[in-house]
């Protein structure tokens, strides 16, 4: 069966959830000729406007603005391609910009493409040609993956003429690395590949990882995330005093995996125990929230460095595998599970916030102790999606319906610029700021629908996965300092409901990641849509002459600005191109399944690891 087949399939399944069953077919030749007549007179209806979710699932129409190079075409041009063709349309992009790293950078990390140069800032290993194995994979290229694979055959990991950041190590070439294995030995045996090299692949995610373990010799285990390699199979530390939450909280799953693969339990023990200071954090009054804790920890004795925090840059990815990790093994990390579970209902009572002039969105506050600071980013916009994934594995409505507000709500973002791209950053004025600045928070106010009387009653009750105060006793309030209200009258954030506070676009996967989600756990095809539409947005601006991809200085001017910045970083290719392909892909026992029952679980990377 044809992919598009299995996902026509699939799509009628799931229609359950969100969408109308579709008409039965007309028996009756009468009926069939009614049917083609009203047809014909729907034909002369060429304006087609987009449409995005609103808070109590209404409608709102919104034109984008005309474009000369094509972007007022992207909602009716959506409508136009199958399943099919859209996941063709961005294998093209890949093999387009795979050949423009070739031929102008490889083997080093990644092009240049403004000037068809190349850079290395990952450790001059070749980030993009390993960075990019698995999405190669799904998209069934083996002229590629062959190239790939004998590139990393040739890679020495105890030499690097830079800086190595274990945590930008881990997701890119240890997740990538294993991921292909689990995927070459599973799903897609089939592609052509020499199998040496396949086996080749866990040799040499055993050899790197040895090497970076000598992160971990620090007198609370919590890696240094800066080393240095000198070439005789050791590593020296930076020395640094601290790590935030993503750099040491972001190694359970590849650490873990990897001692599933080997047979050898010492990588997930010591992924555990810097993971430890994160599950129980030191002091109790460290955690402001229930599960929600400040972005760094003192690597001397894993204390809380400080109280500042949310689900953007330097916390994200902890947040992201709490539940990621109980996908992997449900019996190893249920306490994980319960982590994530305070982190998200905190969130939903604390961090939920609405702009004043678009009630209709639904953005998440980052904190600074217990001041709610009404900023986010694209980066953030991973969390519809996390919410989604947690929700269909712990058969919880509410945290699917919150993704989907929080999905929707950075879809606006998408939808409010003259590129059709979000920004970096985003700020907004809450709407319990009044004239005075203040903003006091009432508990789960903004989030009350999504709450039972039995959820209520819980957060309300001590529990043996905290230290926190209760939620009874916790006094909070949004930032609501000026120059925040005097956005209040600007043309922009009036009708978008958020100002830019960084226009750049650095060919980021976020939103394409929760749209992902979104259409997998609801099948409502509408996600396929807004991910059509970004994924030309992206084309449309930021696709330079010689087929690479370069990040945007302006996502709200026309043309984005392509000249700013000169860089295509390898994550490009392993997440914003594998989300934008596998939404449009035909069922498969790697993506995400709408069930619950996954058999493979997404690093932050994008890479597709199998569960235990």
């Amino acid at each position: 069966m044809s992919a598009s087949s299995d996902a026509d399939d699939r799509d009628k399944q799931d229609a359950r959830l969100v969408l109308p069953s579709p008409a039965t077919s007309r028996r009756s030749y009468i009926h069939k000729a009614l049917f083609l007549f009203i047809l014909l007179l729907l034909i002369p209806v060429v304006v087609v406007p987009a449409v995005i979710l609103t808070r109590g699932n209404e409608a709102r129409n919104h034109t984008r603005s005309s474009s000369t190079n094509g972007a007022s075409t992207f909602a009716a041009s959506s409508q136009l391609k199958s399943n099919d063709q859209r996941a063709g349309a961005v294998r093209d992009a890949f093999n387009s910009a795979w050949g423009a790293y070739m031929q102008n950078a490889f083997p080093h990390d990644q092009l240049s493409p403004l000037n068809n140069s190349w850079s290395d800032p990952r450790n001059g290993w070749g980030a993009t040609a390993v960075d990019s194995l698995s999405t190669a994979i799904v998209m069934g290229l083996p002229g590629p993956v062959a190239s790939m694979l004998k590139h990393i055959s040739t890679i020495d990991y105890t030499k690097s003429a830079t800086d190595v950041s274990v945590f930008e190590t881990n997701i890119r070439y240890l997740g990538g690395m294993l991921s292909a294995y689990d995927l070459l030995k599973g799903p897609f045996a089939s592609l052509p590949h020499d199998a040496g090299q396949r086996e080749n692949l866990l040799a040499q995610a055993k050899k790197l990882a040895d090497t970076l373990s000598a992160a971990f010799n620090t007198p609370s285990g919590i890696p240094d995330n800066i080393i240095r390699f000198t070439g005789s199979g050791r590593a020296v530390l930076n020395g640094s005093t601290v790590a935030n939450l993503a750099e040491m909280g972001s190694l359970i799953l590849e650490w873990t995996r990897l001692s599933a693969l080997t047979n050898d339990p010492k990588y997930a023990q010591l992924a555990a125990r810097a993971q430890s200071y994160l599950l129980k954090p030191s002091p109790p009054q460290s955690e402001v929230f229930p599960g929600l804790i400040g972005s760094y920890l003192n690597i001397k004795d894993g204390t809380s460095a400080d109280q500042t925090g949310g689900w953007g840059a330097g916390s994200d990815s902890f947040y992201e595998y709490l539940i990621k990790a109980f996908v992997y093994d449900p019996k190893a990390y249920s306490t994980y599970k319960d982590r994530w579970v305070l982190a998200a209902d905190s969130s939903m009572m604390y961090l939920t916030s609405h702009p004043t002039t678009r009630t209709d969105l639904t953005f998440l506050a980052g904190f600074s102790g217990t001041q709610g600071i009404p900023q986010s980013g694209h980066l953030n916009c991973f969390a519809g999606g996390n919410f989604l994934l947690g929700g269909s594995v712990l058969k919880q409505q509410k945290y699917i319906d919150f993704g989907l507000e929080l999905t929707a709500s950075c879809h606006n973002t998408y939808l409010s610029t003259q590129t059709g791209i979000g920004p970096e950053f985003f700020g907004w004025v809450p709407q319990e700021c009044n004239s005075k600045g203040r903003g006091l928070i009432t508990p789960g106010k903004n989030a009350a629908k999504f709450f039972s009387k039995e959820d209520k009653s819980l957060q309300a009750r001590a529990t043996k996965n905290t230290s926190a105060p209760l939620p009874s006793v916790i006094h909070a309030q949004f930032d609501c300092a000026n120059p925040a209200l005097s956005h209040q009258t600007d043309t922009f954030y009036k009708g978008s409901g958020f100002w830019i506070t960084n226009p750049t676009y650095n060919l980021r996967p976020e939103v394409l990641e929760s749209y992902y989600y979104a259409y997998r756990i609801t099948g409502n095809t509408m996600y396929q849509d807004w991910a059509w539409d970004a994924f030309q947005a992206i084309v449309a601006h930021a696709k330079v002459n010689g087929g690479g991809f370069n990040e945007l200085g302006d996502v709200n001017v026309m043309g984005g600005m392509s000249g700013v910045g000169n860089g295509m970083e390898s994550y490009f290719f392993a997440e914003t191109l594998m989300y934008a392909y596998a939404i449009f892909a035909g069922d498969a026992e790697w993506h995400v399944n709408y069930q619950g029952g996954n058999k493979f679980v997404f690093n932050t990377e994008g890479h597709p690891l199998r569960v235990a």
